[in-house]
């Protein structure tokens, strides 16, 4: 990382930055050119590793690039505000983010249930009683994390 001062050393934090983040995007390997594809997702920690849960259709091209190649990346970030410092034309971003890689399984239909509930837990904090029929007809998958880093750079309110 160029910027040293500005990673995110602590595997806590980075968890936390995590837990704030609404949207991760995985990559994906597409033959010539990466596949990128924003999604919801959950998270579990166990032991400092993370492992995100994924969902989507029966059917579709990342789920055809999965089978073929079950290693990816992710990139997730929040706190973003633009600050611009107009009497030098200058504008800096603050931010919190995390990059990872790790591998992709399918999660068994006897386990979908469980890692429906813990990617719905990531986005509301009661229980949330979602519709049971929904489950066959949809795929999740997990990834296992490898490899993690972390980025901020907040700017105080008084710099901007």
């Amino acid at each position: 990382m160029r910027r040293s001062d500005r990673e995110i050393k602590d595997f806590g934090e980075i968890v936390e930055v995590m837990e704030q983040c609404d949207v991760c995007r995985l990559a994906l390997n597409d033959e010539e050119y990466p596949y990128i594809v924003p999604l919801n997702f959950g998270m579990t920690v166990e032991n400092d590793v993370v492992t995100l849960y994924f969902h989507s259709a029966l059917n579709g091209k990342k789920l055809d690039l999965i089978r073929r190649d079950n290693h990816a990346c992710f990139e997730m970030d929040c706190d973003r505000i633009l600050f611009t410092e107009d009497k030098i034309g200058n504008c800096t971003m603050s931010y919190k983010s995390v990059i990872g890689r790790g591998t992709i399984e399918f999660v068994p239909d006897e386990e979908k249930f469980d890692a429906l509930k813990i990617l719905m837990a990531h986005y509301r904090k009661e229980d949330f009683p979602f519709n049971e029929k929904v489950v066959p007809k949809t795929a999740v998958f997990k990834l296992t994390v490898s490899e993690i880093t972390g980025k901020k750079r907040m700017k105080p309110a008084s710099e901007g």
